[in-house]
Parts: structure tokens; C-alpha cells; sequence
């Protein structure tokens, strides 16, 4: 059963105001074109998920999507603080729950295992336990020692970025491998967005690599570039110039403004950006091929 369909569709259908989202990938694989079809469709007072919050959620904070951010890292990757959300937590203007890298795929791994919290050692946790009063500790029934729990978290929607997926939504992801498994199985919708739609023959010739299956995706959506300026590997490289040019554009609120007016509001979808970007962009970012050794599976 196909469930392509367009990035527009799928937010307009599965992400709704309030909504807890979870935009997954780590350093790369980021869905930065399903932040902005968000944004373009004005969601408001949603609940931004997403171990490293990064220029993505820096952008919907500024749109006026969000009322709430969960996290374990923010930052502009290589250069320093993401300036909006900085300036709206430290004005009181967005609420905010902080865990460790560890505390937060924890929490993942609870609500995809339909566990109502998950235990942790009690290392390094003093300050965020102090903070977040979401951190508990319990007694361990085996060795009487105290350990730390964090709550399951299930987000309404968890948007995942893949290097190619089937019609039906089984994909396969390589490079570095995030929490998209865990947020996929935690959420209660999930939205996929490929870099190829390919055949199921394909994704069936190397099973292994297919972290996400098709029985809990919801919408599967062709986006190539999606993840751009973060990267996809084996498709383009990080736009490292956009990352800092980022910084530079929101020491202003005005030139944040005339930045999503141009690049978000301005277009209507994710090719229309791709082709804005421009050749010359697209040439820089192209990557040299790098094959891995073919497996044998085997035959029956």
C-alpha cells in the first residue's frame, strides 16, 4: 500500500496545533524542510522534541511555532548559542525541559517499549535532577540501590529523515545513526521524508539497514535536499558557510524576519528552496561517491 503523498499533505494531516514533535536525525539527516512546511502552515503552541535542537528548531522558535522546548543539547553546532531560543528562555517567554544526551534517548527508548519511565545510574545528574524535577529516583528491587527514572516520552508526531524509503515507508538509513528508531517507535504518527523513493526489491536487498519498517510510518514523502544546511550522507555535504552566516542573521530579529519571509514564506515548497539555493551551492555541497563492500546474504 503506497502512502506517498506531498510534505504539504503530510503536515497538514499529522501535525496539528499543540502537537509534541520530534524532528529526529543527529548531525545529519535533520528534516529542516518539514520545520518550514510547519512553519509555512502557522502551527502554533507546539511542543519542540529533539536531543540537539539546532538551527531548525532556532527557526520555528522564531515563526512563533513553539511554546515549549524538551532538549538535551542547544547550540548552533560549531559556533555557539542558538540566539532566539536563548533570548525566549532567558525572557521567560518558552517553557523548558533540559536531560542529558542519555536522559533524553531514554525516555524515547521508554515510550517506544510502552514503558511508563526508564531507569538510569545515578552519574552526572545531580544539576539536572535539581533543575528538572522530571528526574526521580527509585529503589532498585534486585540491589536495593537507588537509581535515576526519567519519564517516557511519546511524542503525537515524529518526523524522520532517510536516505531512501519504499511507497509503503520501509527505510534505510546509514552513516551516523541517531534516535530515529526510538522516536519513530515512541510516536503515535510518524512522518518520512526520503532523499529516493526506490523499489521494494531495493530496500528488501539489504534488510538490515532498514531502521524504519513500514507499520509505523503514516506518510512517506519524496524531499530531496530536506536536510540541507545540515547533511545527508552519501547525498551532500553541511553547508558549515550557512551555519555561520545563521549566527550573523540573528543578532538581528529584523533580518530573521526578512530571512524566513524569503526562504520560508517565500516559496512554496522544498524544490522551490533547492533551486533557490543554486547551482553553485549544490556544486559545493556535492560529495565524492564512496562505495561500501557488497554483503552476501545468501540465497535459499
Amino acid at each position: 500500500m503506497t502512502k506517498l503523498c506531498t510534505l504539504t499533505e503530510a503536515v497538514s494531516q499529522y501535525v496539528q496545533d499543540g502537537d509534541i514533535v520530534y524532528a529526529a536525525g543527529f548531525t545529519h539527516l535533520i528534516p529542516f524542510a518539514a520545520g518550514h512546511e510547519i512553519i509555512r502552515q502557522g502551527r502554533k503552541d507546539l511542543t519542540l522534541a529533539r536531543a540537539t535542537p539546532d538551527l531548525i528548531y532556532d527557526q520555528m522558535v522564531a515563526a512563533g511555532c513553539a511554546k515549549k522546548l524538551i532538549f538535551s543539547y542547544i547550540g548552533n553546532p560549531g559556533v555557539g548559542s542558538l540566539r532566539i531560543i536563548r533570548e525566549e528562555l532567558e525572557a521567560g517567554r518558552l517553557e523548558w525541559e533540559e536531560y542529558s544526551h542519555y536522559g533524553m534517548i531514554s525516555r524515547l527508548q521508554a515510550g517506544a517499549s510502552g514503558l511508563p519511565f526508564f531507569p538510569m545510574k545515578p552519574t552526572a545528574a545531580g544539576d539536572l535532577e535539581r533543575s528538572n524535577p522530571l528526574y526521580r529516583r527509585v529503589i532498585d528491587p534486585y540491589s536495593g540501590q537507588e537509581v535515576v527514572t526519567v519519564p517516557a516520552l511519546n511524542p503525537d508526531v515524529a518526523i524522520v529523515h532517510v536516505q531512501r524509503a519504499d511507497a509503503a515507508g520501509n527505510a534505510h538509513i546509514w552513516g551516523i545513526i541517531g534516535e530515529q528508531k526510538e522516536a519513530a517507535f515512541a510516536a503515535k504518527r510518524v512522518i518520512l521524508t526520503a532523499e529516493e523513493i526506490v523499489d521494494e526489491e531495493i530496500i528488501r536487498s539489504d534488510p538490515n539497514r532498514t531502521v524504519i519498517p513500514e507499520f509505523i510510518v503514516d506518510a512517506v514523502c519524496h524531499v530531496p535536499y530536506c536536510a540541507h544546511p545540515s547533511y545527508t550522507q552519501g547525498y551532500y555535504d553541511r553547508d558549515n558557510a550557512f551555519y555561520l552566516d545563521w549566527d550573523k542573521v540573528t543578532e538581528s530579529r529584523e533580518a530573521v524576519k526578512a530571512w524566513l519571509d524569503e526562504w520560508v514564506y517565500g516559496i512554496k515548497d522544498r524544490a522551490e528552496y533547492v533551486e533557490k539555493l543554486g547551482a553553485e551551492t549544490r556544486e559545493r555541497l556535492k560529495v565524492a561517491p564512496l562505495m561500501s563492500t557488497p554483503v552476501n546474504y545468501g540465497a535459499y
